[in-house]
């Protein structure tokens, strides 16, 4: 069962366009501050039903030619055709 707010594994498949798109757009987003290459592996992808959803993507990009898995957070609200990265950061698995 799942837990109003809590994060929970995405229902469907986590390559999908919609979860590419946005583990495109966190690579996009971090790299105004940083070079990395998207490597296009989605190794995890969670959600989380906020004020719109919150996507927790664990995603394999390369730094410096070394593949590593970086943890990315990208908040959408689709009736406000918004969406912001709020987290980018090296996996600690």
């Amino acid at each position: 069962m799942m837990m109003l707010g809590g994060v929970h594994n995405l229902r469907g498949n986590q390559n999908s366009g919609e979860i590419a798109s946005l583990a495109r757009f966190a690579i996009q987003e971090h790299n105004s501050k940083e070079v990395f290459d998207y490597s296009s592996k989605i190794v995890k992808a969670r959600e989380q039903v906020v004020a719109g959803t919150m996507h927790h993507l664990t995603l394999e990009a390369n730094e410096g030619g070394k593949t590593k898995n970086f943890e990315a957070k990208v908040w959408v609200k689709p009736w406000m055709n918004f969406k912001q990265l709020q987290e980018f950061k090296e996996s600690s698995s």
